[in-house]
């Protein structure tokens, strides 16, 4: 229990590095003269390194098991990263020091989702990983208001100085801390390295589930971790400590979606149809921002907050997909629907920040953020129409250990 809740108090700090860029905007911009572009750009990096990382990780925990994999690139990528982001001059450094962190968060949630699927039955995957995602969406909370005032206080390179020492802390505790779990009997974590992945793509079950996983979490972590700040900036002229409120409420519900979509499937015994009616929700919200991309901070606040509810189904899709993933390749099957889903929000990153500048109009700012809420829309929306055809995956039922591709 001790490594588990190490790696929970390291995946706060990862959720806290890929949210904590829209408070820092302001003074972004104007110690650096970052553009938006540029700023999009670092946020995608991270999660682009993020997302690549995930093949090397999947055969390194079914190889070397998550102690010494979450251990190593915590210290060196997710240390070392923020060591680099205080130290910054020039916007270029601020990406590189993302892809760092990017590189050293990887295999945090990883390495605790492969713990769960090699310790318990497949009925209680879907509650053990939404809760910890929950947990770690803490780090969003951290990443708002805490954060707005901190660097108000002591400015932004000491306390991004601060929280590179405390990744290194909770990378030399995990470790020390986190014990490696036994594979089953006749299982051989070696045996087929990266083909394994070319296995797990041929497994049809899994391809109308591939594309939510990789664009139901992109909305929410883009708006929340991105787009918010100049959204709020450009369009109802909030400063940071205003920046740091709504995205503080919105990262509280994102903690509490994460929480409440854990026990949904076996409440409701599906997880198909939870994640269709969540993740549609959250669309209509969405969609609401697209209509009304100028209304009050008090409504926009309110539509935050239900896209954070609704955009955490992170868990439940994961346990969807590890329903269906055969014993020998529970570390490259989770890395491999974490990478469509960490790479979806990278790659959704990088094509929003394109949106937002080939649809920005001088003296508008709403023309950028209408096309960016119309963007998100059209991406979820198409989705969640493809995963209308996945097999669902009943909770309480033992799931085959392979398919037929």
């Amino acid at each position: 229990m001790a490594g588990i809740a190490t790696l929970a108090i390291a995946y706060v700090l990862s959720q806290f590095y890929r949210s904590f860029m829209a408070v820092l905007t302001p003074a972004l911009t104007a110690d650096l003269g970052a553009t938006k572009a540029q700023l999009s750009f670092a946020s995608g990096a991270f999660f682009i390194a993020f997302a690549l990382a995930q093949f090397a990780i999947g055969v390194s925990l079914d190889r070397f098991g998550p102690r010494r994999t979450a251990s190593t690139l915590l210290l060196f990528g997710g240390g070392g990263g923020a060591l680099f982001f205080a130290s910054a001059t020039a916007p270029w450094m601020v990406i590189a020091a993302m892809a760092m962190i990017g590189i050293g968060c990887a295999p945090v949630l990883m390495s605790s989702l492969f713990i769960f699927a090699r310790t318990f039955s497949i009925a209680r995957f879907a509650v053990l990983a939404s809760w910890m995602v929950a947990f770690g969406t803490a780090g969003n909370v951290i990443g708002a208001a805490p954060l707005a005032q901190a660097a108000e206080a002591f400015g932004w390179r000491p306390v991004m100085a601060g929280l590179g020492v405390i990744t290194m802390l909770a990378a030399l505790a995990v470790l020390a801390l986190v014990r490696d779990p036994k594979s089953p009997d006749g299982v051989d974590g070696d045996a087929t390295g990266f083909g394994g992945y070319l296995a797990l793509l041929r497994m049809r079950v899994l391809w109308p589930i591939i594309p939510l996983t990789a664009i139901n979490y992109a909305p929410t972590t883009g708006i929340r971790g991105l787009w918010s700040g100049p959204y709020l900036v450009d369009v109802y002229g909030a400063d940071a400590l205003m920046i740091g409120q709504v995205t503080f409420f919105m990262a509280l519900a994102m903690v509490a979606g994460a929480f409440v979509y854990g026990p949904l499937d076996t409440m409701f015994r599906t997880r198909k149809w939870v994640a269709v009616v969540g993740n549609t929700i959250g669309l209509a919200a969405i969609l609401y921002l697209a209509l009304n991309v100028v209304s009050d901070l008090t409504t926009v606040t309110v539509v935050f907050v239900i896209i954070g509810l609704t955009g955490g189904s992170y868990g439940l899709l994961m346990a969807h997909a590890r329903a269906f993933l055969p014993p020998h390749l529970i570390g490259r099957g989770v890395t491999l629907m974490n990478f469509f889903s960490i790479g979806g929000v990278g790659a959704m990153q990088f094509a929003t920040g394109a949106v937002v500048t080939a649809s920005s109009v001088p003296g508008d700012p709403t023309a950028s953020y209408q096309a960016l809420f119309w963007f998100y829309v059209v991406m979820l929306g198409a989705a969640i129409v493809v995963y209308l055809w996945a097999r669902d995956a009943k909770p309480e039922a033992a799931a085959e250990a392979e398919l037929q591709s």
